[in-house]
C-alpha cells in the first residue's frame, strides 16, 4: 500500500476521534517520566497527543510526530490553546521515510502498530542512537487487543519486550535494558467503557 493509503487512512481515524477536554496521558510514561528531570522528548506516534501535551506541563520540551497531519494540526492547536505552543513541535513525519532530527533525553513510541509496511526495528533502533547519554526510549506495544481497537484481527500475535529488544540487536555494553515485561492494566476506551488489557513495555536506557 502506498504512503497516500497509510495518511488517508490514519487522517480518518483520529478526524473520527472526538477531541480530548482533559488529556489523559499513557499509565507506562506516568511510571516511566515521574520523578525524572525534565529534558528533550520525542513522541513517536503522537496520536491525540495526550502524552505531549503531560509532558509539556511538566517542563519537557517535546518533538511530537504522527503521519496524521489531522492529528499533527490538532494537537498543535491544543498546545496553543493551554499556552504550551512553545514546548511542544506537532509535525507530520512518515517514519517509514525519514527520522526527526535532533538528540533527546526521552523517546516513547506507545502502540507504533499499522496495517502498513512499517520497519518498526529499525525505526525504533534510530530512536535509541537519538538518545543523549542517560536517556530512555520506552516502547509500549499491545500486548492483546482492546474491544474497541481497529485491529480486531483474531490471529494478531504480539511479540514479547524481550523479541522486540532482541530485534532491536542494540549493543548491551551501551543501551541497557531497564525493563522488559508484560504489564496488566484496565483501559479505559470509546464512551467511557473499561476493559482489562495487556501492556508489552521496553524500557532501554543509553549508557551515560
Amino acid at each position: 500500500m502506498s504512503a497516500t493509503d497509510a495518511v488517508t487512512f490514519w487522517d480518518g481515524v483520529y478526524a473520527a476521534r472526538p477531541a480530548s477536554d482533559a488529556p489523559r496521558p499513557n499509565v507506562r510514561l506516568v511510571e516511566t517520566v515521574t520523578g525524572l528531570p525534565p529534558g528533550d522528548a520525542l513522541d513517536l506516534g503522537c496520536g491525540g497527543g495526550d502524552d505531549a501535551l503531560w509532558l509539556a506541563r511538566r517542563g519537557w520540551r517535546v518533538t511530537a510526530v504522527d503521519i496524521s497531519g489531522v492529528a499533527a494540526e490538532r494537537l498543535a492547536g491544543h498546545a496553543r490553546a493551554h499556552g504550551l505552543g512553545d514546548r511542544i513541535d506537532a509535525v507530520r513525519h512518515d517514519l517509514r521515510a525519514s527520522f526527526p532530527e535532533g538528540r533527546f533525553d526521552l523517546v516513547c513510541a506507545h502502540y507504533l502498530h499499522t496495517p502498513f509496511g512499517l520497519d518498526r526495528a529499525a525505526v525504533l533502533r534510530t530512536a535509541a542512537h537519538a538518545l543523549r547519554p542517560g536517556g530512555r526510549l520506552l516502547v509500549v506495544d499491545h500486548g492483546s487487543t482492546a474491544p474497541w481497537s481497529w485491529d480486531q484481527d483474531p490471529d494478531v500475535r504480539y511479540p514479547s519486550p524481550k523479541e522486540v529488544a532482541a530485534d532491536l540487536a542494540l549493543d548491551p555494553v551501551t543501551w541497557q535494558a531497564e525493563r522488559a515485561e508484560a504489564a496488566p492494566r484496565t483501559a479505559t476506551g470509546p464512551g467511557g467503557r473499561t476493559a482489562e488489557v495487556v501492556d508489552h513495555v521496553l524500557l532501554v536506557r543509553r549508557a551515560g
